[in-house]
């Protein structure tokens, strides 16, 4: 039974579906107003830097209106949905309702995914820390006031800005690490972005203080003013396609050019004579232990660099500028680079170098069949410690791969071809690929490198060290 007028009305809000994102699109509304909801049901889809993932309403009543329509892109923390719920509730009932649905949240990040929200999370965190006389005054409003005064200390920022500089300043690592590389105290830096985080125009704006005051008016007002009276003027619409960057080319062209001006790459290749191992996945293709598996090339090469870095582990680490340390790690979350209808992602095996190679072979093949259905989740993408980019597939020969952020290395394979190739004092016909190896100098020098790389080029060129080096 829908109740309109006597039911309280819950706002939904965009939830924090991943680690540091802060906004996402609205792909997909399953709902529409007047349907009634249960806690749990899937309300919309949703696109983040990273991944569509489904957002479920955290509880039961009749959608009251969608704050949204679709293709709309959205600040995490922003309501989405108006939800009335059950029981015929006093209008001030929400004031009560709401602290207690937001209060555990800074606690730990678990109930994002059910749509909890966290921009009211964030604007309370800050006060909390050097901002103490607010606090007391909060339970004491109404809902709405609370509501008001919390979007207004979110857009302003009055607090967070004299708290920021006690704690560690709220910024994203390639912000962090641009502010390194320009000399730039991020202490001092005054943050634009959403909840107080520094982007990198502020870093820009701080290293170059003359220009910065243009730069912090102009910035916001250059794109509305310029977008919708110059684009119809400057292209003809006929020989021109302007596509938005968003979602997940938006969050790829961020990283790769936060990684690519942060970690100095050094790319080493190498040829190597593949025929053994093309002979090896056809055999493995006819034993009953991968039955139903995928098996190809890649899972060799992967199996090799895993033996590789087992005989190297220095090169399984990557580097902490906050605390300038090389964090080495004792286990290896294998990333396998996978293009979408989406874009480019890189899922990654967790604790691939446990794994035997029909495991490996079963979780390779999930991770390819997920990325093409567009379902990979945040979690899958997250904290990878290496990764494989295949570019043979396009009948590439080989590249020189940008670091994944947070990673030391990247393998790039190239395509097997059929070659002339000296073997045994003659030439044959023979399966030889190119591979390249990219790796953070910082922390992965010439040998390290090169030891790596010529291990894997060893493992496939005689694929029995697979058991000799294991």
């Amino acid at each position: 039974m829908t109740t309109m007028t006597e039911g309280a009305v819950r706002e939904f809000k965009m939830p924090d579906v991943g680690e540091g994102l802060t906004e996402a699109e609205i792909l997909k509304w399953y709902v529409q107003p007047g349907d009634t909801v249960t806690d749990g049901q899937v309300v919309c889809e949703v696109e983040t830097a990273k991944a569509a993932v489904e957002l479920p309403i955290p509880y039961d009543g009749v959608v009251r209106e969608l704050h949204f329509p679709e293709g709309t892109t959205v600040d995490v923390g922003t309501p989405i949905i108006a939800v009335e719920v059950a029981g015929g509730a006093a209008a001030p009932a929400p004031a009560p309702a709401e602290p207690q649905r937001e209060e555990p949240e800074p606690q730990g990040r678990q109930p994002v995914l059910v749509g909890y929200g966290v921009a009211a999370s964030a604007t309370r965190r800050r006060p909390r820390k050097g901002a103490q006389p607010p606090a007391p005054q909060a339970p004491a409003l109404p809902a709405q006031a609370q509501q008001a005064a919390a979007a207004v200390q979110a857009e302003l920022n009055g607090h967070g800005a004299t708290a920021v500089p006690q704690r560690r300043p709220l910024a994203k690592p390639p912000v962090r690490k641009l502010a390194k590389d320009l000399g730039v105290d991020l202490a001092t830096v005054t943050p634009t972005g959403p909840d107080g985080i520094i982007t990198r125009e502020d870093v820009h704006a701080a290293a170059a203080p003359p220009k910065a005051p243009e730069s912090a008016v102009e910035a916001p007002v250059s794109p509305v003013t310029a977008a919708p009276a110059a684009a119809p003027v400057s292209y003809d619409t006929a020989r021109e396609t302007r596509i938005p960057v968003k979602g997940v080319r938006k969050a790829t062209a961020a990283a790769m050019v936060g990684s690519a001006f942060t970690a100095p790459h050094v790319t080493e290749f190498v040829t190597v004579d593949v025929t053994r191992t093309m002979k090896l996945v056809e055999e493995l293709r006819q034993d009953k232990e991968f039955a139903g598996l995928r098996v190809n090339p890649l899972l060799l090469i992967a199996k090799a660099l895993l033996v590789a870095v087992r005989r190297n582990p220095d090169i399984n680490a990557s580097w902490d500028e906050a605390a300038q340390e090389i964090v080495v790690k004792h286990y290896v979350n294998l990333g396998i680079a996978a293009a979408t209808p989406r874009g480019l992602i890189v899922p990654n095996i967790k604790d691939a170098h446990a794994k035997t190679l029909p495991e490996l072979a079963r979780a390779l093949g999930e991770l390819v069949t997920t990325a093409r259905e567009g379902k990979t989740s945040p979690a899958a993408m997250q904290g990878g410690t290496l990764t494989i980019t295949n570019v043979g597939v396009f009948g590439v020969d080989t590249g020189t791969p940008i670091l994944n952020p947070g990673e030391s290395a990247i393998l790039a394979v190239g395509a097997i071809k059929l070659q002339p190739w000296v073997h045994k004092g003659k030439v044959k016909p023979r399966q030889v690929t190119t591979l390249a190896l990219s790796f953070d100098h910082r922390l992965v020098d010439g040998e390290l490198g090169s030891k790596v790389l010529a291990d894997v080029a060893a493992i496939l060129e005689q694929p029995k060290r697979l058991i000799t080096w294991a």
